[in-house]
């Protein structure tokens, strides 16, 4: 959603949240009016706490991998210990791990999980062991 009138209109919809590519802080008040949980992207640390401040829940930090990945991550959660922010962009099955040890709250997975040719070629079994292989990474590190 880049407009207050698209996320009313899927709040509307029915949605819970609504996630942007990017910051629009008229998308995150029509967000956190109707009381939904507000998810903004942002990649400097000017866009995010520009974001918290406006009242979004959690800041999803994209391409997180295009400026070094976890340790970029940690990077922006030094001076902001207390931000909610889920990497995006470059998560994977081999990174997903080191995202959550420099502090994410959650990880934004795309083409890792929701494999294309898995689609084309009818075999959902393919994205539901991908799913398993993610929740068996948090479990190994809420244990650790």
């Amino acid at each position: 959603m880049t407009t207050a009138k698209e996320a009313e209109a899927t709040i509307e919809a029915g949605a819970e949240f609504v996630v942007s590519p990017s910051l629009h802080l008229d998308v995150i008040a029509a967000t956190t009016a109707a009381k939904k949980l507000s998810i903004p992207g942002a990649l400097t640390p000017t866009e995010v706490i520009t974001a918290h401040r406006a009242g979004a829940d959690y800041v999803k930090i994209f391409p997180c991998s295009a400026m070094g990945g976890a340790p970029y991550l940690k990077s922006l959660l030094a001076p902001f210990p207390f931000l909610k922010l889920i990497p995006t962009g470059g998560v994977t099955l081999a990174t997903a791990e080191s995202f959550l040890k420099a502090g994410a709250r959650a990880l934004g997975v795309g083409s890792d999980l929701v494999n294309l040719a898995a689609i084309e070629e009818g075999r959902p079994d393919v994205i539901s062991e991908a799913a398993k292989a993610y929740l068996e990474v948090f479990a190994r590190y809420r244990n650790a």
